[in-house]
């Protein structure tokens, strides 16, 4: 069974920062994507970031320049730095492992507010 548990989320200012952190456990394939999804009030979950176990990346449009996706492969673990924050990016976040499924954590709430 395979298990996702996030941390890192709360309030900031706009312009400020937030680093997320997702550790899998269970049965990890050594060749997988990790990534984090978004969902805000009213609005479909969007992709954020992905990472692949080789390296490859995706970023959504909205967020590129100001988030960093990077994952420590022992840990099982991977992490989303988000800078230069925007009350647009104010939302729950999702961690995802796609292995032979996609499995989603629980989700940590992301708020961005003077």
């Amino acid at each position: 069974q395979v298990q996702l548990v996030e941390s890192g989320g709360g309030l900031v200012q706009p312009g400020g920062s937030l680093r997320l952190s997702c550790a899998a456990s269970g049965t990890i394939f050594s060749i997988n994507v990790m990534g984090w999804y978004r969902q805000a009030p009213g609005k479909q979950r969007e992709l954020v970031a992905l990472l692949a176990s080789g390296g490859n990346t995706n970023y959504a449009d909205s967020v590129k320049g100001r988030f960093t996706i990077s994952r420590d492969n022992a840990k099982n673990t991977v992490y989303l730095q988000m800078d230069s924050l925007k009350p647009e990016d104010t939302a729950v976040y999702y961690c995802m492992l796609r292995i032979n499924k996609v499995y989603w954590g629980q989700g940590t709430q992301v708020t961005v507010s003077s």
